[in-house]
C-alpha cells in the first residue's frame, strides 16, 4: 500500500500537480488493482477453449482440489510406509491406479510430459559410459508446441543423437530398420499435437514400430501428448488414441499430460513395461523433475473418477464436453433476462477442446454477443478482463462472445456481475 502511495505522489509531483486527495486515492486503488491482476488470481473463462493454455488448461475436480487439502495442509506419508514404520516412494502413491487405468506394468509421475519425454531419452539413449544413442524419429513428428517446445532441441538436450526417417508427408517401415545400427537405443513417436499433414500421407503404424523394435531388440517409446484415457466419441468428438491402446499395441514407455484430457493437475506420466520404468527411477535427474504432494493427491483423486465411469463427469472438462447445448442456452437466456439494459443476444457458436489436441474438431456451444453501446469492443473486452473477477471473453467483429460452455453454471452470477460492471 505504501509503495503506491508513493508511486501515486511522485507520479503527481513529475506531472507539476496537486492532486486533490480523492484523485490521489483514486490512483492508489488503480495501482492497486492492477498489482493484483498481476499476481495470479481466478478468472472467469468465456472463450469456449476448454483446456485453454493461458487460463491453466483443466480446471480440477472438487474431489481433487479436497484432496489436496486433505494432504498439502498437514503431514502425509509422501515418502513415509504406514505398514513399516520406515521411509517409502513418492513414487509409488499412484502406481497402482495408474496401472488400473492403463494397463500397464508400472508408472511414474514426474512434473509435466516434456520432464517425462527428456527423464526417458535420458535414461534410454545414453551409454554406460554416457556417451550419446541414437534415437530415431519420423521427420513428420518432429514437432514445436506451445511455449516453443521442439522434439529435436529436447532430443539434443538429453544428449541423444537424433536420426530422422521418412520424408515430411511418407515414411514406411523400411525407413526405420534402414536407419538401426549398433548405436540405436530407441525408436520414438510423437503426437502431432496442433498440427496435421493432410493429402498425399503414409506412416507407421504403432504395431509396426513395435514389431521391428521386438525384431532388433529396440525398445519403443511414445509421447501421446494430451494423455486421453477415454474414448472422446462418447462426446460425440473424433477418437484420440488413449494410454490403454498405445499399451495394448506393446510400447514400452508412453508418456502423457496429467492437465489436458486426462483433467488432473500439470504432470507428466510414463506408464509402461517394469524394467525401462526402474531405471527411470534410479536416474538422478529424476530428483530435480519429482512432483509433490499436492499434484500427487489432485492427480490420485482424478485418476479414482476416471475408474469409476459414472463418476468422470465431476472432472470439469468432461462436465463441459457433455453439457447439452439447450442447457446452454436456457442459462444464457436467464442471463440476458436479468441484464435487460444491456444489449446481449444470443448466438450459436463453435468452441474447442484446446490443450494441444483436436485442433480441428468444433464443439458446438451458446455464446452471449455483447454489443457495447458505443461499438468499442476492444475497450468493452479489456473492462471484462480487468473486473473482478476478470472476465476472458473473444471479440469477433462488432461483438464480444462469451461462450457459456467454459464458464460452471455455479458461476453464472459472477459472469451477470461482471457484464453489469463492464458496461
Amino acid at each position: 500500500m505504501k509503495q503506491h502511495a508513493v508511486a501515486a505522489l511522485d507520479a503527481a509531483r513529475a506531472a507539476h500537480e496537486t492532486p486533490a486527495a480523492d484523485a490521489l486515492l483514486d490512483d492508489v486503488v488503480t495501482r492497486l488493482a492492477a498489482e493484483s491482476r498481476r499476481g495470479l488470481t481466478g478468472v472467469l473463462n468465456g472463450t469456449g477453449i476448454l483446456l485453454h493454455t493461458n487460463l491453466g488448461r483443466a480446471p480440477l475436480a472438487r474431489a481433487a482440489l479436497d484432496a489436496i487439502v486433505e494432504t498439502a495442509g498437514g503431514a502425509s506419508n509422501v515418502e513415509y510406509d504406514l505398514e513399516t514404520g520406515t521411509r517409502g516412494s513418492r513414487y509409488d502413491r499412484l502406481g497402482a491406479l495408474l496401472r488400473a487405468a492403463t494397463g500397464a506394468e508400472d508408472a511414474l509421475v514426474v512434473n509435466n510430459c516434456a520432464a517425462a519425454v527428456l527423464l526417458v531419452l535420458d535414461t534410454l539413449a545414453r551409454g554406460v559410459d554416457g556417451s550419446p544413442r541414437e534415437v530415431i524419429v519420423a521427420r513428420s513428428q518432429l514437432i514445436e508446441i506451445g511455449g516453443g517446445f521442439r522434439l529435436p532441441d529436447v532430443l539434443a538436450r538429453s544428449g541423444a543423437t537424433l536420426i530422422e526417417v521418412g520424408a515430411t508427408n511418407k515414411v514406411r517401415i523400411d525407413d526405420y530398420a534402414r536407419a538401426l545400427s549398433p548405436r540405436t537405443a530407441l525408436l520414438f513417436r510423437a503426437h502431432p499435437s496442433n498440427y496435421r499433414i493432410e493429402g498425399f500421407t503414409e506412416d507407421v503404424s504403432a504395431a509396426e514400430l513395435v514389431a521391428l523394435g521386438r525384431r532388433a531388440g529396440i525398445p519403443v517409446a511414445e509421447d501421446l501428448g494430451s494423455g486421453a484415457l477415454t474414448d472422446l466419441r462418447e462426446y460425440g468428438l473424433p477418437h484420440e488414441r488413449t494410454a490403454r491402446e498405445a499399451v495394448a499395441d506393446g510400447i514400452d514407455l508412453v508418456a502423457f499430460s496429467g492437465d489436458k484430457l486426462l483433467g488432473g493437475p500439470q504432470a507428466g506420466i510414463v506408464v509402461g513395461r517394469t524394467a525401462p520404468i526402474r531405471r527411470m527411477r534410479a536416474n538422478p535427474l529424476l530428483r530435480a523433475l519429482r512432483v509433490g504432494t499436492p499434484t500427487l493427491a489432485a492427480l490420485g483423486a482424478t485418476l479414482r473418477l476416471h475408474l469409476e465411469p459414472a463418476s468422470r463427469e465431476q472432472i470439469p472438462f468432461y462436465r463441459m464436453l457433455a453439457a447439452p447445448v439447450d442447457a446452454l442456452r436456457a442459462r444464457a437466456e436467464t442471463i440476458r433476462q436479468r441484464l435487460a439494459t444491456i444489449d446481449l443476444r444470443i448466438e450459436p457458436v463453435e468452441g474447442y477442446a484446446g490443450g494441444g489436441t483436436l485442433p480441428l474438431a468444433p464443439v458446438a456451444s451458446i455464446a452471449l454477443a455483447w454489443r457495447p453501446g458505443d461499438g468499442r469492443v476492444d475497450a468493452a473486452s479489456a473492462r471484462l478482463r480487468c473486473g473482478t473477477p476478470p472476465l476472458v471473453a473473444r471479440v469477433d467483429g462488432e461483438r464480444v462472445l462469451i461462450d457459456l460452455r467454459t464458464i460452471p453454471p455455479e458461476r453464472d452470477g459472477d459472469l451477470t456481475a461482471a457484464l453489469e460492471a463492464a458496461r
